[in-house]
Order: structure tokens, then C-alpha cells, then sequence
């Protein structure tokens, strides 16, 4: 009783908090229902005003697919695992294992800047580390497939991923935040705003480098590489980068031939992809041989 007490109660309470968000009845600056629907439209906006290919459309191949996906993944979905992650919690709990049993760093008397530092470094760290897994393991790869399977390159496509993806990650990422001694800095909703404006910004339609900055952060050059069709030989894949770019200098997985923009997308095989989003939600599940 008491884990499918602890599995409802995370659901209604994931669900009541986003539908809060949706009324404006939590503060602005957590609200991340609004904040994510902001930023989409500013990136958006720019994606317009600033085109890098000229010839993509405003409303580009998939545009409606992969804004579907951006509320599917953080939001409906998010709702159903919240369940799943509250009764892993209460079986830590009942095993003896807490966030401070597997902390290695303690960053609470840090000042503020170093909190966010540090917990923002190791987590995009996690991720990286994370994505890399996902192209290197035939296993993973299958359902990362639907990521790559974007042809032109807007905003919304950040957020087209397998919900398989979400299995991965969240644990992992929580994993990070426990070697932190569960610690999160008081506004780590900085860090998750932030998360999301460049990774919108690195699936953009808009040329930008972030100048000497390219070599920490992340961008839609360096990103649209990793989205290539045809990868260096012997590669399975470059440029893993989420937030920064620094990773994949300090590991040589960079690499940036050229910044015309005019590349074929996509990953050889692609074409048997499920074009509707039920079909995608399925995909991963059959084993087959990858090309």
C-alpha cells in the first residue's frame, strides 16, 4: 500500500502542479509550462528574422509533430513517470539509501555562484555522457533513432525524442544531483531555463557561434553536424555536447568542417522511421541490425 499510495499521490501532485502552471497560479519564474511556450516563441522569432537557410520554410517539414513532442515529453509524460520515480525513492529509502550516502561533494556553504556552477557543469557532464551511450549502444541507439530523424532543423526539434530517452536520463541526472548530496542551489530554475534556451538555440535555424564562447558552449553549427547523415569514418557520432561544447574538445568527439548549413540530415535508414508520432512512440522496441 504504501508505494502505490506514494505512486498516486506523485502522479496527482505532478499533475495538479502543471495544471497550476497552465492558470498562472505558480510564481513566474518556475513556471515552466509558460517559461518553455516563451522561449519557443523567442527562438522562433529569431529562427524568422534571421534565418540561416533561407530556403526552409517558417512552418518547416515536421514543425507540428515536434511541437507536439516538446509538451508530450516535458509535461504528459512527465506526469505518468513521476509515479515510477517516487516508489525507486521509497525503495532507496527502505534500503538505507539517501542522497548523503552516495555524496561525494558537499556544496551547500559554497556561495551561490559556485553552487550553480558546479551543479550545472556536473549535470550537463551526466548528459553528455548520457548521449554518448545513446549513439554508441545498438540497444539505445534504436530509440534515439527518432531524435535524428528530423530533416530540417528548427527549435522544436530540441525536444523530439523517444520517451525511452526519459528512462535514461532522469535517472542518471538524479544520480548526478545525489553525488551533490541531493543538493540543488535554491534557483537551479536558472540552470533549467538556461538548459532549454540553448538547446533550443542549438536546434535553431539560425547561424550563430557564441564566438570565443564556441569553445564552452554549445551551438547550431556544432549541433547540426551532429545531426549529419554522413559522419566522419569510423564515427558513430560527434559533437554530443547538451549545453556545453567543452566535452566533446576535451575528448576530441568535435568536429565542424565547414558552417554553410547545407547538409543532408537524418541517419542511413531513416526512410523506415514511422512518420506519425503513435508509430515512433512504438519504435525501438524490435531489434534490428543497424546500417
Amino acid at each position: 500500500m504504501e508505494y502505490l499510495e506514494a505512486f498516486t499521490n506523485a502522479i496527482k501532485g505532478t499533475a495538479q502542479w502543471t495544471w497550476k502552471s497552465v492558470l498562472f497560479e505558480v510564481p513566474w519564474y518556475i513556471n515552466y509550462f509558460w517559461g518553455l511556450i516563451a522561449i519557443s516563441l523567442l527562438v522562433w522569432l529569431l529562427e524568422i528574422i534571421f534565418p540561416w537557410r533561407k530556403e526552409q520554410r517558417i512552418f518547416r517539414k515536421d514543425f507540428w509533430l515536434d511541437t507536439f513532442y516538446m509538451f508530450f515529453n516535458f509535461f504528459l509524460f512527465a506526469i505518468v513517470i513521476s509515479g515510477f520515480y517516487t516508489i525507486l525513492q521509497v525503495l532507496f529509502k527502505d534500503f538505507g539509501i539517501t542522497a548523503k550516502s552516495l555524496a561525494i561533494i558537499d556544496i551547500e556553504a559554497w556561495p551561490m555562484w559556485g553552487q550553480f556552477l558546479i551543479f550545472f557543469v556536473i549535470l550537463d557532464f551526466v548528459q553528455w555522457f548520457t548521449h554518448i551511450l545513446l549513439h554508441k549502444y545498438e540497444f539505445l541507439w534504436r530509440f534515439h533513432e527518432v531524435h535524428h530523424s528530423v530533416k530540417e532543423m528548427g527549435f522544436a526539434a530540441h525536444l523530439r525524442y523517444h520517451w525511452m530517452e526519459n528512462i535514461l536520463y532522469k535517472p542518471l541526472k538524479t544520480f548526478g544531483v545525489m553525488i551533490l548530496g541531493g543538493f540543488e542551489p535554491e534557483q537551479a530554475y536558472i540552470v533549467h531555463f538556461f538548459a532549454i534556451a540553448i538547446g533550443h538555440f542549438n536546434h535553431s535555424n539560425i547561424r550563430i557561434t557564441w564566438g570565443p564562447l564556441k569553445y564552452i558552449l554549445n551551438n547550431p553549427v556544432m549541433h547540426l553536424y551532429h545531426h549529419a547523415y554522413d559522419l566522419p569514418e569510423g564515427k558513430y557520432g560527434v559533437n554530443f555536447g547538451i549545453s556545453l561544447s567543452l566535452w566533446d574538445y576535451i575528448f576530441k568527439t568535435n568536429y565542424i568542417p565547414e558552417a554553410e548549413g547545407k547538409i543532408r540530415l537524418g541517419y542511413p535508414g531513416d526512410e523506415r522511421l514511422p512518420k506519425h508520432f503513435f508509430g515512433q512512440v512504438v519504435h525501438g522496441f524490435k531489434k534490428k541490425k543497424r546500417e
